[in-house]
């Protein structure tokens, strides 16, 4: 939480505002394009464009986990345990240097942002009676 609260001061001068589910959205779509990219860095061969993306990926994956509330819902433990388990990908990726590592946790990646997309959606459409 002290993390998420260092954000939040970095950040607290930015006119950009948004709800906690966008938040989550906003990441996801951010992990997802630094898959992307490093993917294609390995692919290339470009091991610093590589190693930068895999290591910006892997602190957003912290910070999901780390703000992640077990006590809220029963799904949550489960969530944390693939979190723990893409951190650990992403690592053996990176130093492997091993594209379909990377194209794998990007693989579950992708639909768990969608699923963010969707239930943001639904809270936005229950507090103003339609998507924003």
């Amino acid at each position: 939480m002290a993390r998420m609260a260092a954000v939040r001061d970095t950040y607290s001068g930015d006119a950009v505002v948004t709800t906690p589910e966008r938040l989550i959205t906003m990441l996801y779509d951010r992990l997802a394009r630094d898959l992307v990219g490093a993917e294609a860095a390995i692919e290339r061969v470009d091991r610093d464009v590589a190693n930068s993306l895999l290591v910006h990926a892997q602190e957003i994956v912290f910070e999901l986990l780390s703000s992640l509330d077990v006590s809220t819902w029963e799904g949550a433990a489960d969530l944390a345990r693939l979190y723990a388990w893409m951190l650990r990908k992403m690592v053996e990726a990176n130093v492997e240097q091993d594209a379909i590592k990377v194209r794998h946790v990007r693989s579950l990646v992708e639909p768990l942002g969608e699923a963010w997309h969707a239930a943001a959606n639904e809270v936005a459409t229950s507090a103003f009676g339609h998507a924003v």
